[in-house]
């Protein structure tokens, strides 16, 4: 898919947002993920590669070409979508591109008319929301089998 430019009222207009993988800071997103975010930290770059090789991703870039932010979006394309590993580099945040980021996915063609789309989030409920996102309608129906630490990293404990 050739990338693509999604107009914001919540951004400067010289960022852009585009799904194409060609683009992407493969290292950058590595980075960002096993070094500074709370729920991939030590994550191996093979694992990072291969989710990235199944999944439909999203940079966003300065005027410059350079990698602002990313979000990441696990789907059929046809009735589920699971967002994750969305961030937006230190340096760029407060400038609304997170916003972008999320207009753009959510305008993304093959996102449209899912029957279900979920994430997690430790501390961005509001930013979602303003997507529309809500709590879980019925939490006692969804399990998970979580791994903790699966990348054995010492927690400090």
């Amino acid at each position: 898919m050739a990338p693509y430019f999604l107009p914001s009222d919540f951004a400067p207009v010289m960022f852009t947002v585009s799904p194409d993988p060609a683009r992407l800071d493969v290292p950058l997103i590595h980075r960002y993920l096993s070094q500074e975010s709370y729920w991939a930290r030590g994550i191996p770059r093979e694992t990072v590669d291969r989710a990235l090789a199944n999944s439909l991703n999203f940079g966003l870039y300065g005027p410059d070409g350079r990698q602002a932010a990313f979000a990441r979006v696990v789907t059929d394309y046809a009735t589920f979508a699971w967002l994750c590993d969305v961030f937006v580099l230190p340096e760029f945040q407060g400038r609304g591109l997170g916003k972008q980021l999320m207009q753009a996915v959510f305008a993304h063609p093959d996102l449209q008319d899912l029957r279900r789309f979920l994430l997690a989030t430790l501390d961005a409920h509001g930013l979602y929301r303003r997507f529309g996102f809500q709590d879980l309608a019925a939490p006692d129906r969804y399990l998970e089998i979580k791994k903790l630490n699966p990348y054995g990293v010492p927690t400090g404990n």
